[in-house]
């Protein structure tokens, strides 16, 4: 049984219930001391020195004594009672205080398990319509209203980064005619080149608000067995020149199988990301070393680098898009580790974050094993 903590509802019902039964049992308790009192007798109206009148007298007196060792006897067995029954009513307040928010504790830990990306779930209590189910209900309409808004935000982050492709698109061909003309000037070419450059930061920022919309939003519909040591493989030989360039040492450790259940092209750009954001963040001859483990219920794949010391909370911002940290990261697109938490979230995943003691980042990614991907 769930106990009940100092300071919550059930604590205070508990007492409520206590304390009105111990003053319905005072209350009772002097209305019997009351009644029970007799009232003191004046004595025999007439002579007293008769012998009848006397005998009277003492026998009075008598039943006096008696009736007032009776009443001492029924007040202290009412007190003893009532001690018990003290005790008996604070479990009794306990049992029903436990009854009475059993409704309000089950709305509670339904909701606690109803995140951002689970709005579709319902509370969908039964029963009689009281104030209970009407509180339960207005949380469905709540999460209902908070579910369209979600959808509706990501629809839109999605089909604005489709559309903005046409006129990038256009701006890029228009930049190759200008250049490819007879004789072109030198500032034309100049020109060009710096669009282009600005261009491409802008289609890589589209790129990522299509994979972050894609892995907010819908059924994860290409899911097949994924090896996670190929994709690290792939993103190391795609930022080889970067890390030479660099003097970065490369270290992996990753077992042979490491296969999950997920979407290819999703878990490519978690891996992806992951690797570039540890060359390009990485400090001129600098390390990263990759781990990976394969446990029975999910697989761990860890990227340590080293470089200048973090704060704790700065690292947990990172997860957040368009948070980047100092001034040598405002290259970024500020979506990279946003992106590694969405797609490990849609595949039932989750995306740590630590600032090593020594300086650098560790970034660690915790998948399940044979488990699905499902609309995140």
């Amino acid at each position: 049984m769930i106990g009940l903590r100092s300071g919550t509802v059930g604590l205070r019902f508990t007492i409520l219930y206590a304390v009105v039964f111990l003053l319905s049992g005072f209350g009772l308790l002097g209305l019997t001391f009351l009644f029970s009192r007799d009232r003191k007798s004046n004595g025999p109206a007439g002579d007293p020195s008769g012998q009848a009148q006397q005998r009277i007298w003492q026998l009075e007196e008598q039943l006096a004594a008696v009736h007032e060792q009776q009443t001492r006897q029924l007040l202290a067995g009412a007190l003893i009672a009532l001690a018990v029954m003290a005790v008996v009513s604070l479990l009794l307040g306990r049992v029903l205080a436990r009854r009475v928010l059993r409704p309000l504790r089950l709305i509670t830990s339904a909701t606690r398990r109803i995140s951002a990306d689970s709005l579709d779930r319902r509370l969908a209590v039964t029963g009689p319509a009281d104030e209970v189910k009407d509180l339960a209900d207005t949380i469905d309409e709540l999460l209902e209203r908070l579910e369209a808004s979600f959808a509706a935000q990501r629809r839109f982050v999605a089909n604005a980064s489709h559309e903005l492709r046409t006129p990038l698109a256009t701006m890029r061909a228009s930049l190759d005619v200008a250049v490819a003309k007879p004789d072109p000037a030198a500032s034309t070419v100049t020109l060009a080149d710096r669009v282009r450059t600005q261009l491409d930061r802008v289609d890589h920022l589209l790129d990522g608000f299509l994979v972050l919309a894609r892995a907010q939003h819908g059924a994860l519909a290409d899911t097949v067995p994924v090896e996670l040591g190929d994709l690290i493989g792939a993103a190391l030989r795609e930022r080889f020149a970067d890390m030479r360039a660099k003097g970065l040492s490369v270290t992996v450790d990753v077992p042979p199988r490491m296969a999950i259940q997920g979407s290819p092209a999703l878990l490519a750009r978690l891996v992806g990301n992951v690797v570039d954001n540890a060359v390009t963040h990485n400090e001129d001859g600098g390390w990263i070393e990759i781990t990976g483990s394969a446990g029975e219920a999910q697989r761990v794949l860890a990227v340590e680098t080293g470089g200048r010391l973090l704060d704790q909370r700065e690292a947990d911002r990172l997860t957040q898009p368009f948070e980047r940290l100092g001034v040598e990261r405002t290259g970024s697109s500020g979506l990279g580790l946003s992106i590694v938490a969405a797609v490990a979230a849609a595949h039932r995943g989750r995306l740590v974050l630590l600032a090593r003691p020594g300086g650098g980042l560790r970034v660690s990614i915790m998948l399940p094993v044979a488990r699905v991907p499902v609309a995140a």
